[in-house]
């Protein structure tokens, strides 16, 4: 029931991953079940692996972050995680309200023993693949341990899910030297650098899309400004090329020409690629969508979720902090 669509995107992105996997896996539906029930049947036969759970609460987006345990313990985002915790779901991917869904997989699932705080992140394209960018706003204040922490499980994720030997770490600062940046950023460089992590030291705003690095790590306050910044690159150039282009009639001829081309240009920044973004830190795995999400959206979430089962990161998270 999470998102600005739901339950129609959900249901829709659900069935779309059955149907490209099929059948590979089974996907556990919570909501109002006749509701969904109704929603599935106008769109499937009844070949897809789809079951039900019931839940009679939404959390709304004026709801607040700790309602799925406290107000709502029947809302979608609290039944599904619970599922989750009990064993009867691998993964839980939701696309309503973040703050809810990320405090509802901190404090039903638990933190990974040796993680502080949990993150999440977010996915910027660079000129050579995909940059991870820590934290994204679930953690505005953070001390050097929380960054560390950020840094590790940054690498991990990095390296099983898009095979990156040795990812390279980088922390953002206003300058490159070790000497630039507030306190925070002064002792994490120092805790980076002795983590036996491929810290490559600090970088700049600039450096996030350029592939300097390929995890970058900051407070949620910064992260999530980054965040909101970048999701507004896209609209804003279609907005000034449609505008240069309905200036001069040589470039409307053109730019239906070079639509397609610009079209996969923009494809990298299209959140719907990567469909969701990984909690990280808690004793399970959740993925969080854009409010936004469309079925393709949703469906690259599902795929995400398996894969993060498939791989046994949380795993490699808990192996690491052992070393």
């Amino acid at each position: 029931m999470g998102g600005d669509f739901a339950p129609q995107n959900v249901i829709a992105g659900a069935a779309d991953a059955l149907s490209r996997s099929n059948n590979r896996f089974e996907i556990i539906l919570v909501g109002p079940e006749v509701l969904l029930r109704q929603e599935v049947n106008k769109i499937t036969s009844g070949d897809l692996k789809f079951s039900y759970a019931e839940a009679s609460q939404v959390i709304d987006m004026h709801d607040t972050a700790t309602a799925g345990v406290k107000q709502k313990r029947d809302s979608s985002i609290s039944v599904g995680t619970t599922l989750h915790k009990d064993g009867k779901a691998d993964a839980f991917v939701s696309a309503g309200h973040s703050g809810a869904v990320m405090s509802t997989a901190t404090l039903i699932l638990g933190r990974i023993e040796g993680i502080s705080r949990p993150t999440i992140g977010t996915f910027f394209p660079t000129i050579d693949g995909v940059c991870l960018l820590l934290d994204a706003g679930a953690n505005v204040d953070c001390k050097p341990q929380h960054l560390y922490e950020f840094a590790l499980m940054g690498s991990i994720y990095t390296k099983e899910m898009f095979g990156i030997q040795k990812p390279r770490i980088g922390l953002l600062s206003i300058g490159e030297e070790e000497t630039k940046g507030n306190d925070t950023v002064k002792e994490t460089n120092k805790l980076l650098k002795q983590s036996g992590l491929n810290f490559i030291g600090n970088v700049e705003g600039r450096d996030i899309l350029s592939a300097k690095a390929d995890v970058v790590v900051c407070d949620g306050f910064v992260g999530n400004i980054i965040l909101k910044f970048g999701e507004s690159i896209p609209s804003f150039f279609k907005h000034q090329i449609k505008k240069v282009v309905e200036q001069n009639i040589f470039l409307k001829l053109t730019g239906l020409l070079l639509r397609s081309t610009l079209r996969k240009a923009f494809k990298s920044m299209d959140y719907e690629e990567f469909g969701g973004v990984p909690v990280l830190g808690v004793n399970g795995i959740t993925i969080i969508g854009h409010g936004k999400s469309t079925p393709k959206a949703i469906m690259n979430m599902i795929f995400r979720a398996e894969e993060m089962a498939n791989k046994n990161i949380n795993r490699r998270i808990q192996e690491a902090l052992i070393k």
